[in-house]
Order: C-alpha cells, then structure tokens, then sequence
C-alpha cells in the first residue's frame, strides 16, 4: 500500500478487511454526526428554558431554522436528523404537546400543511410513498414530546437496504440547508 488514502477513503468508507477477524464484506459508512444526538449531546432537555427547538426555530431566519415555509397557525421544518432526504415535520407555534389540544383554525392549518408538504415532495422529489404520522409521548417514541409535531417522510423503492436495517445508518446525498433550499421554492410553486 502507498499509504495514500482511497477513493472510499476519502469520503469516509473503511473496507472491511482493514478490521480485526473474518472480514463480512461490508464497508463501514461513518456518520458521526448522528452520535451527538444518540448520545443526548443535541436533544433539549424537557422543560429547560429555551431548550424547545420547535419553538426555537421559529425565531430564527428561515435558512438557519431550517424552515420550508411559514403559516399563521403552523410551519413547516426540515428533521435536523431525517429518516429519507426532505423528512419534514409540521408544527404548530404554540408549544401544544397533544393534538387533541390544537384549536380549530391550528388543526385546520396542521392538516392543510401536512397535504402541502405531501404535494411539496412529491414535486420536488418524487417518491414512491410517504410516511405521515405523530408519537405523542415519550412512551409512543416522541423524541420530543412536549411539542406536538408530524412527520412527513419520503419513501422511496430500495430505501430501506442493509444501510439502515443493519448497519443503522443512513447516507443522506444532500445537505439539509440545500434541501430546505429546494423544497422551499417547490413549496412556493405548489
């Protein structure tokens, strides 16, 4: 070996055969971004001031908060950890844990928006299929369960390979400041 990186290398990707034991023929995708959040470093903690990132976003300009687009009631917002490229939440600004408790005109809105980013993703990326769905409560698998919030996630055939099933792991091909870029204007033609 010259000691000089390969290709895979470059961009992150180990060959198996560099590790201890019967190589299984599988490249290792390192994506330490994801371990901050595995390991609390990026989750808010429950009722610490500021600490709510859905009523945090908001603030901020819509590149920095990832946010696709605004409503009166509700917006949309990029998954800072997505399942599938263009993974959007719709929020309501009012820090509301159950959806039960929206008012009328914010579920009016939640619904209309979760129909939009539908629209919004098929245009821009054309999946096969969505998921659409909400976890209230830890218990239900809310990483956030103090702020209602539904996810909107584009599916696409072969998305769920040894990557994430195995190796528990996904490659996103796009920066999330692009993809917010992109669906925001697809948003906005819709």
């Amino acid at each position: 070996m010259s000691g000089d990186p390969t290709d895979d290398e470059a961009v992150g990707v180990e060959p198996a055969e560099r590790f201890a034991g019967e190589p299984d023929g599988f490249a290792r995708l390192w994506t330490p971004h994801r371990l901050a959040y595995i390991q609390g470093e990026k989750k808010p903690a429950d009722g610490e001031p500021g600490s709510c990132p859905f009523c945090r976003a908001p603030g901020l300009a819509d590149d920095e908060g990832l946010i696709v687009h605004r409503g009166e009631h509700v917006f949309a917002v990029l998954n800072l950890f997505p399942y599938n490229p263009g993974h959007l939440m719709v929020c309501p600004y009012r820090h509301v844990s159950a959806y039960v408790d929206l008012y009328a005109d914010e579920l009016a809105e939640f619904t209309a928006f979760t129909r939009a980013a539908i629209h919004t993703l098929t245009a821009a990326s054309n999946p096969s299929g969505f998921n659409v769905g909400m976890n209230q409560g830890a218990v239900a698998g809310a990483g956030i369960a103090a702020h209602l919030h539904q996810h909107v996630v584009p599916r696409w055939e072969g998305d769920a390979n040894f990557l994430p099933v195995v190796g528990r792991t996904k490659a996103m091909p796009e920066l999330l400041e692009d993809t917010r870029s992109r669906l925001a204007q697809a948003w906005t033609r819709g």
